[in-house]
């Protein structure tokens, strides 16, 4: 049984109830950047198998989409789709705020309570959110390979150091790092003003996309500076992720999924008035035996 435990959060005056604008928000610190991503460590301690297996993928998506896109030499695109990964990341960690959550309530947890959040009452915004985010990568994708034709032409580099060369050595290639940089910047805005509280809001107060994204929006506005400094952050650890063959960001993206759940908890001031949410149907505890029979249900109730 996990021990329960409670962040930090600012202990700031608030009004006593939510406004009809939407959720309480909080002003934070830069010191609470380092609490919540201290938290969202301790989380991944305490249960680094589950958020490891769930956010595998991304490496694994990473080297596949630069083995596949336009079916050609797609060197040009793997910074686009290493950056790209801060676009999608929000929604990616859905498993990892449940994670969190069930923390905090001292509950259990494990690879089987994340999916918990496909049962949510409002896994349908979410799920409306992250093509949202889906679609944003994709433009920002297109977007990058557009900037490096304008630049470069449509002739494939011969290899990764006559790649390096032209983009680190021409002017044609410093062109290309600062606008291409420029344009990446814009996304991630884009992308952290609407999702940065918008998934936890949506998984804890079972709220609408829209209103999520009004709420991320607002919270960005209270907290410039900080929020400002988060998304350096968020974009530095997924560099530093992305360096070793996108295998870094096993661990960076668990990290940043639970310090995400964390900074929500400290952004957005409790709701006075919680709906009750009705309860969730017991889900039988299977081992690893049971494989594959458990994937037919009707099969067991015939034996038994």
């Amino acid at each position: 049984m996990a021990t329960p435990y409670s962040g930090n959060v600012p202990p700031l005056a608030q009004p006593a109830q939510d406004t009809a604008a939407g959720p309480v928000i909080r002003k934070i610190t830069l010191s609470d950047l380092h609490q919540a991503l201290r938290l969202g460590w301790e989380d991944f301690k305490a249960v680094p198998s589950h958020a490891i297996i769930l956010c595998v993928i991304y490496p694994v998506l990473g080297l596949a989409l630069a083995r596949t896109v336009l079916g050609y030499s797609v060197l040009p695109l793997l910074f686009p789709l290493a950056a790209g990964f801060a676009l999608l990341g929000p929604f990616a960690a859905l498993g990892l705020y449940e994670l969190s959550h069930r923390r905090e309530l001292g509950q259990e947890a494990s690879a089987w309570d994340a999916l918990d959040v496909l049962r949510s009452p409002s896994f349908g915004a979410m799920l409306g959110l992250g093509t949202l985010l889906l679609a944003l990568f994709v433009t920002w994708v297109a977007t990058a390979q557009a900037i490096y034709v304008a630049t470069f032409g449509y002739e494939a580099a011969a290899g990764i150091p006559d790649f390096a060369h032209r983009v680190l050595t021409t002017p044609q290639g410093w062109w290309l790092i600062i606008v291409g940089c420029g344009a990446g910047f814009l996304f991630a805005v884009v992308a952290l003003c609407i999702s940065v509280v918008s998934f936890p809001l949506m998984l804890d107060r079972h709220a609408g996309a829209a209103d999520a994204i009004v709420t991320s929006l607002r919270a960005v506005a209270r907290n410039p500076v900080p929020m400002a400094v988060w998304g350096l952050i968020v974009a530095a650890l997924l560099v530093v992720g992305s360096l070793p063959l996108f295998l870094g960001l096993a661990v960076v993206m668990p990290l940043l999924g639970h310090a995400t759940w964390h900074l929500y908890h400290m952004v957005i001031a409790p709701d006075p008035n919680p709906q009750p949410i009705p309860l969730r149907p017991q889900r039988e505890r299977r081992s690893a035996a049971d494989f594959p029979a458990a994937l037919f249900p009707w099969r067991r109730k015939d034996d038994a």
